[in-house]
């Protein structure tokens, strides 16, 4: 007889062997047993672990790590949980969501800190995993819980608080959140962990935190808590009346426009969408996290759509009588900050895995995988086809967009003395690279050059950060990238500005022999915002990298900063390159290298690319003794009197 519980009379498990381990051996143990599964494929939840250490984790987690990789190795085998050593803590993170991102996020790293500024250093990370509904999980230690010692070196002390820490600022950016105080809590904070990484609706950033002597506390587990474990990531199917509904809008359009979301990618579904656009003849614009879903030069691909969008996609959002959301979450910049879709009786069908999403806009919600929604709507279409017309106007714009493309890769009349601007760059690199190569960005104005400009080859091939558009994260997301894809060459594309808030990836790329070409344009200040600043009537203050003139403004002569010393001096090979021969040459060695490369070009901040005619909301102040100031709140005055809510009904 297995004994019972009196107080309930449920039977309890007959004793099963237990393995005496810290908190942090199970930890690793735990972790490097986690599988996910789709459509019959098994794959390594996590990677490895990053991490930097401190008095937090030192003697916890990296003891751990430490002693699994031995065992490992002892005994003939890669180390279960791979260890790589970080340069700063918010970068890992970002190594990690790329990483994430690449294996359309069934795979991704867990990262360890220290507590306190170890720990904080993640939360620009966590913000950034959430926003953009990728999955890390992260590690920090913690206080101790026995307060045995404290207060300990960095330990937030509060006055109306025992047991908050610097780690409670994780809660609003994390999908999940716990502290593990006992190590009996361990099994249930894991497991929940486990669910919300693996939830395509959910996911993003998990943060269970460890109190440095929680970490090092020995406990007996339960082999069971162990046993290799595989998470189903499901495809929920879209409802047959949903889907009746939606292709009777659909079938009931002139001039539909689909707008492809990140969740097009993430669902595998871009072979889905380009055979339903063959189709259907229904055009295909991109958001920043959707660019890549329909190659540039499929008959049906319009480019990119909104605030950095091509004049294509942006003509036909303004006409669309119906807009097809797939996988997408309408952020400001597709939507033009809800200016891009005139048509006075448009209506909207809205495809997305998250019910949040799937609301956006009004209209027919159709909560579902993208893959399986389209498939179905396929299926319930087979009669419709856009009008010839129509047809023969997206043939139209995309080629006269294309025109443009190739006008600013190839200028007429290049500069004089040979120097390229961003466009010219970009062109390059485009054109240099192969077709699978990934060009990584997010912040500055060439995440939103890249959006217009770049043709898109391969699914995978354009990896921009647009979510939380972070400064710093290009170099290390270009290494979670490699790591991801090492049979890919990657090119970094990065700004002065970004490049100097967080370079110092580059020692872990030398370190982990990880191989990146990092295109470093250096423009002597922030161009995006100089742009943004004078399109708004302030006239570019405070954005250029400066001496400090004798009226006592940044207006003074440039910097003598020299970024191609810096990353030599970080270990990586650096090609300075000012015209598009030496460009072009630098490439072709870079691409040849098998370590990492810097190539280092100047440009002009002022040169932009082609207007994209249309518009992104940031306020402009509503009175002013500037004359640019004034000018620019009429333009303001004058998009918001375009601006709509989108809240019609689409049935």
């Amino acid at each position: 007889m297995a004994p019972t519980d009196n107080a309930t009379g449920n039977r309890l498990p007959r004793d099963e062997p237990t393995v005496h381990l810290t908190v942090s051996q199970a930890v690793v143990r735990f972790l490097a047993n986690q599988y996910t599964e789709r459509d019959g494929q098994r794959t390594k939840l996590f990677a490895g672990c990053f991490g930097i250490f401190g008095h937090g984790n030192v003697a916890g987690l990296g003891q751990a790590l430490l002693q699994a990789e031995i065992q490992d190795l002892d005994a003939g085998r890669e180390p279960t949980l791979p260890y790589v050593l970080g340069r700063n803590e918010q970068a890992m993170v970002h190594s990690a969501v790329a990483h994430a991102r690449m294996k359309d996020r069934l795979q991704t790293w867990a990262v360890s800190s220290s507590v306190g500024p170890g720990a904080t250093n993640m939360i620009t990370g966590a913000a950034l995993a959430t926003i953009n509904r990728l999955p890390v999980l992260l590690l920090p230690a913690d206080t101790f819980a026995t307060r045995a010692s404290a207060p300990v070196l960095q330990e937030l002390e509060l006055p109306s608080s025992g047991d908050v820490t610097v780690n409670d600022a994780f809660k609003p950016v994390s999908r999940y959140f716990d502290r593990v105080w006992r190590p009996e809590q361990l099994p249930s904070a894991l497991l929940a962990g486990m669910r919300v990484l693996t939830d395509p609706v959910e996911t993003g950033a998990v943060t269970i935190a460890i109190p440095q002597d929680v970490q090092a506390e020995a406990f007996d587990w339960p082999e069971s808590f162990f046993a290799e474990r595989v998470w189903h990531v499901a495809r929920p199917l879209p409802e047959r009346s949903v889907i009746e509904r939606a292709a009777a809008i659909i079938r009931s359009a002139r001039k539909p426009l689909i707008v492809a979301g990140g969740g097009v990618i993430y669902s595998q579904a871009t072979a889905s969408l380009a055979a339903f656009c063959a189709q259907t003849g229904i055009p295909v614009g991109q958001s920043q996290a959707g660019k890549g879903s329909l190659v540039y030069d499929h008959p049906q691909s319009v480019g990119a759509v909104g605030s950095t969008g091509t004049t294509a996609a942006n003509a036909l959002a303004t006409e669309a009588d119906v807009v097809i959301g797939i996988g997408t979450r309408y952020s400001d910049f597709t939507s033009a900050s809800r200016t891009a879709f005139t048509n006075p009786d448009v209506r909207f069908v809205n495809i997305n895995v998250a019910s949040l999403d799937s609301v956006k806009q009004g209209g027919v919600s159709v909560v579902a995988d993208a893959r399986e929604a389209l498939d179905a709507l396929a299926l319930a279409l087979n009669d419709y086809r856009v009008e010839d017309e129509y047809a023969a106007r997206i043939g139209y714009l995309a080629r006269d967009w294309d025109a443009i493309v190739e006008s600013v890769y190839n200028p007429a009349e290049p500069a004089a003395d040979g120097s390229l601007n961003q466009n010219q760059v970009i062109g390059l690199v485009n054109t240099l690279s192969d077709a699978r190569d990934v060009v990584v960005c997010a912040a500055g104005s060439m995440p939103g050059d890249l959006h217009k400009l770049w043709r898109t080859r391969d699914a995978k091939g354009y990896h921009v950060e647009y979510g939380y558009s972070c400064m710093g994260y290009e170099v290390a997301g270009g290494l979670g990238v490699r790591m991801a894809c090492p049979d890919r060459d990657v090119f970094v594309m990065v700004g002065d500005g970004s490049y100097l808030m967080m370079a110092t990836e580059l020692v872990t790329a030398v370190q982990e022999r990880l191989k990146v070409i990092v295109v470093l344009v250096q423009n002597h200040g922030f161009a995006s915002i100089g742009s943004l600043s004078e399109s708004l009537g302030s006239q570019r203050f405070g954005t250029q990298y400066r001496y400090r003139s004798n009226d006592g403004r940044l207006d003074g002569g440039v910097l003598p900063v020299d970024l191609a010393a810096n990353a030599a001096s970080l270990g990586v090979d650096v090609i300075r390159a000012n015209t598009a021969a030496e460009f072009a040459d630098a490439i072709k060695v870079a691409k040849a290298s098998e370590t990492s490369t810097v190539i280092h070009v100047e440009t002009d901040p002022l040169i932009g690319a082609p207007d994209s005619e249309s518009w992104w909301d940031v306020p402009v102040s509503a009175t002013s003794e500037l004359e640019s100031t004034k000018n620019a709140r009429t333009t303001y005055e004058s998009w918001k009197k375009i601006q709509r809510p989108y809240l019609r009904p689409s049935d």
